[in-house]
């Protein structure tokens, strides 16, 4: 954690605005010429640290396939609403852009904050990271508690506990989740990027929704994030949800991740059509692009995957990558201000489309329809009661 401290108190400003615009060839020939002189042409100091952002900004926005609309809307972590009596729950909420999450919400007064996460030892070095820099008072409105999203049992116990812990949940952050990494499969025999990206936060939410709508009639709005990314675009093209047995392929790290991210983004919106648009307008619900980030996943997990080629993206890409807290921009304008539903949000806090796959409802339909009926057969079924 002390790389979070590090990161946390050589932020220049959390107001920096996004500059960016289109790749192309001339872009890029003019990204290698630009930062060259930033190297070695030592009297254009300042002009060039103006062009390091902008390639930066376009590199970290565009990475994982291009935005349509970059930085058309400024929003700062600094323009974070108080939000006094408000309780929020982040899953990864200590490391990456979990972090920048949690630390920005503790930092404009949210009462309680439930961390959702794996390690202990992560969870309290994140803690004594928000005590030095917010104060013992602020690190105390934080509760950890310990959940491995692809162990489903260990999500329906985490949300019990959150329940008997709280009578209000304003903010639901599904921020964890497992990088470019190669294919494996979850206790439950479940392709374990969509068991943890996917499936962990579908069951997170179902069991939480109650609480959330509970919090909203009595309240007022309350808001759902999801983490998505433009990597979705990188999901096969002839993805239909249709069975497990699809789901467990092995596609490869990029399009295993990718597809996981298209889910984020077709589950926000069914999410859109079949609660917020369903008689819960006060419910919000939105997917959120974080950029080129360094986290973790992009400086060690990367290497588990790719061995070698990783060095590209973990050594080679550092200069261009965000820090946590521009990396958690758009979830925090997706928690904590946009009156918007059903929207693909990128940063800092552009409304975007996504691609042809993540706005077709009828695949968003699918997927839910396959989720519900993996995990009814592998996990506990509802008969009850809707799987959302």
């Amino acid at each position: 954690m002390k790389a979070l401290n590090l990161t946390a108190g050589k932020r220049i400003s959390t107001g920096l605005l996004y500059r960016s615009s289109r790749l192309s060839s001339t872009r890029i020939a003019f990204i290698h010429q630009s930062t060259t002189n930033i190297f070695y042409r030592r009297t254009q100091i300042s002009t060039m640290s103006s062009i390091v952002d902008s390639v930066k900004n376009t590199i970290a926005e565009n990475f994982g396939g291009p935005a349509e609309k970059l930085a058309t809307h400024q929003f700062s972590l600094s323009e974070t609403p108080d939000l006094t009596n408000k309780v929020a729950v982040v899953t990864g909420g200590s490391e990456g852009i979990g972090y920048g999450v949690t630390h920005t919400l503790l930092s404009h007064n949210i009462s309680k904050l439930f961390i959702l996460s794996i390690s202990e030892d992560v969870v309290n070095g994140a803690k004594r990271s928000v005590a030095e820099e917010l104060g013992q008072e602020k690190a105390d409105r934080t509760e950890w508690i310990q959940c491995d999203l692809s162990n489903w049992a260990e999500v329906k116990k985490a949300a019990e506990q959150i329940k008997k812990s709280t009578d209000r949940l304003d903010i639901l952050v599904n921020n964890a989740g497992r990088g470019i990494m190669t294919y494996q499969l979850s206790k439950y025999g479940v392709d374990q990027h969509m068991a943890v990206n996917h499936f962990g936060h579908v069951l997170l939410t179902s069991y939480l929704l109650e609480l959330l709508k509970k919090t909203a009639d009595e309240h007022g709005t309350v808001r759902i994030v999801n983490l998505a990314s433009n990597a979705h675009q990188g999901a096969p093209s002839d993805v239909k949800f249709e069975s497990l047995d699809e789901l467990n392929q092995d596609l490869g790290p990029n399009p295993q991740y990718g597809r996981s991210k298209l889910a984020a983004i077709l589950y926000s919106r069914y999410l859109d059509r079949h609660v917020t648009k369903a008689g819960n307008p006060k419910i919000l619900v939105n997917a959120t692009h974080p950029g080129f980030v360094s986290t973790r996943q992009s400086v060690e997990h990367i290497h588990e995957a790719y061995p070698l080629a990783g060095y590209a993206m973990s050594t080679g890409m550092e200069p261009f990558k965000k820090d946590q807290f521009q990396g958690a921009t758009s979830s925090v304008f997706a928690a904590t201000i946009t009156d918007k539903s059903g929207q693909y949000i990128c940063p800092p806090a552009v409304p975007e489309s996504g691609n042809e796959l993540s706005q077709n409802e009828q695949l968003g339909e699918q997927l839910m329809e396959l989720t519900r009926k993996v995990i009814s057969d592998k996990f506990e079924s509802f008969d009850d009661r809707k799987f959302y």
